[in-house]
């Protein structure tokens, strides 16, 4: 009976370790990936946004105001 209730005893407190060790691996994880994804939200986007921006003005700076794609001329002259 004593044997028995020490092995339960054992077992309880083995399963609470492992539980334990688990959770911890599972929340270091969860950290991680926060801690990936507001660097690259709060430092690599503005980044990106502020060059994709600057492209696109100085491809328009470069066309000029009037100036058309090869694509829209084609599709103006229905060829």
């Amino acid at each position: 009976m004593i044997g028995t209730l020490l092995t339960f005893l054992a077992m309880g407190i083995v399963s609470i370790v492992v539980v334990w060790i688990v959770l911890s691996v599972i929340g270091a994880l969860l950290g991680l990936t926060a801690g990936i994804a507001g660097f690259l939200l709060w430092k690599v986007v503005p980044v990106m946004f502020v060059g994709w921006f600057v492209l696109k003005v100085l491809a328009r700076v470069r066309r000029g105001p009037g100036a058309l794609s090869a694509a829209d001329r084609q599709w103006l002259e229905g060829e």
